[in-house]
């Protein structure tokens, strides 16, 4: 009886610790997660989108930081999921400031250069293909 005892103490000890470590990477996922609003269609590699709100968001900032992931509002649609490069924050660009747009023809939608999470220093660059 008391070997039964500490098994069942030893293992709610394993599915706290689990539970635990569930909850902490959940909440490293919501520091990667930015909900952004454009008046105007803007672009991303090969995807434009319309005006609207969209979810900006790095799915697995431990394991995977290169990889960026934008929702529609509901989490319902994906519209880009793909490879970014590590840029830093320019010397001078407020924290405020989350997104670097590049330049664009007129009438077509206004690409996204780079996001930073939340405002951080370290963002992500969208890849372009040289055409």
């Amino acid at each position: 009886m008391f070997a039964r005892t500490k098994l069942v103490a030893a293992l709610g000890a394993v599915a706290l610790g689990i539970l635990m470590g569930a909850s902490t990477h959940a909440n490293s996922d919501a520091s990667k997660t930015t909900y952004l609003t454009f008046n105007r269609p803007v672009a991303l590699p090969g995807v434009a989108l319309g005006s609207g709100t969209y979810i900006f968001e790095v799915p697995d900032p431990t394991n995977a930081w290169d990889v960026v992931r934008v929702l529609s509002r509901d989490r319902k649609i994906v519209y880009y999921a793909g490879f970014t490069r590590r840029i830093n924050r320019p010397a001078g660009m407020n924290h405020d400031q989350l997104i670097l747009f590049a330049e664009a023809q007129p009438d077509v939608p206004t690409p996204i250069a780079a996001w930073w999470p939340n405002g951080e220093s370290t963002g992500r660059e969208f890849i372009y293909d040289k055409h």
